[in-house]
């Protein structure tokens, strides 16, 4: 770790102490706010840790989410909640191998509607099940966590998952994703096994993403598969992830600030149209800005450093002249 990767450690993580006291200032509407940010900072970060180096493009977040919830659900009255945690995570990735394993040899809109499928057809089966066999359609969580708690628990997921990023990106593993997402036949004649590592990296996001699903649940009194399997958590942390540009491991975090405030204002006064509403807003993402905002800095960054060595170099050779 060099000398700047220490200032920015040290940056973050007194960013997070600052954040942590938030609970401290206020438990009402910036408390809240604070969870839906910290949330979806976690699931756009870990959804760009796979989607973001290999450019595939999976909407099976909410898919992760639900399992997730409904782990805690079904174990949050009776085990601890590490285990609970834990349990989740392992869920999470499990599902993710079972969907990679079957999937990550797909590309492009294929896998993209496979992994919107799988969303679906879980929330279906699950429907189903608890119709038929439960005898209602949603299920009590009795497992009771304040707002605080859940902020906390987040704050240090969102931190976790920066950490976990960070080393992948310095590993071989991060080398290897870097070579699939720029042509993934050049990686595989490399000897990079693509579908493995595909798979590793699939697997750790849908963990990230499950836990993020089980830290939520105690705030709903009541789940259904409708609310914990929503298809809208899929498209919603797609859209934030490729605004800030998910090329980045900082990326997720700046698009999420900015949507989070506008689905909030478009479902406040457009709750009717706020589907259609998102929908243009994703269109207009990825038309103006296809490597998100992160992206279009560093574009900037390169055009500014290449004006100022050509600069340099008109200033030498006058000088010489």
């Amino acid at each position: 770790m060099n000398k700047r990767e220490r200032l920015i450690f040290a940056i973050s993580a007194a960013a997070l102490a600052l954040l942590a006291c938030l609970p401290l200032a206020d438990e009402g509407f910036w408390l809240t706010l604070g969870i839906s940010l910290a949330g979806y900072v976690a699931m756009a970060t870990a959804w760009a840790l796979f989607s973001g180096p290999t450019s595939y493009v999976s909407l099976a977040t909410a898919a992760f989410f639900g399992t997730g919830a409904y782990v805690v659900v079904n174990l949050g009255e009776t085990a601890p909640w590490p285990v609970v945690l834990a349990v989740a995570a392992v869920a999470g990735a499990l599902l993710a191998f079972l969907a990679g394993v079957a999937t990550l040899r797909l590309s492009g809109v294929h896998f993209v509607i496979f992994t919107f499928g799988l969303a679906e057809l879980i929330r279906q089966l699950v429907t189903w099940y608890q119709t038929n066999v439960g005898g209602s359609v949603g299920q009590y969580v009795f497992v009771y966590i304040g707002s605080a708690q859940i902020y906390w628990q987040l704050l240090a997921l969102c931190g976790l998952v920066f950490i976990v990023g960070w080393a992948i990106k310095r590993s071989r593993l991060g080398l290897a994703l870097r070579v699939i997402g720029d042509d993934e036949t050049v990686a595989a004649h490399a000897g990079i096994d693509t579908a493995r590592v595909k798979v590793l990296l699939f697997c750790i996001s849908g963990a990230f993403i499950a836990v993020v699903g089980a830290v939520l649940a105690p705030r709903w009194t009541y789940i259904e598969p409708s609310i914990a399997f929503n298809s809208m958590i899929s498209f919603q942390v797609v859209i934030m992830a490729l605004l800030g540009g998910s090329r980045t491991l900082w990326g997720p975090l700046v698009g999420v600030l900015p949507f989070t405030l506008l689905y909030e204002l478009i479902s406040g006064r457009f709750p009717n149209h706020t589907h259609l509403l998102l929908g243009v807003a994703f269109l207009l993402i990825v038309y103006f800005l296809p490597q998100g905002v992160a992206g279009r800095i560093a574009q900037l960054r390169g055009k500014g450093q290449a004006a100022t060595v050509k600069t340099a170099a008109v200033a030498t050779r006058e000088v010489v002249q």
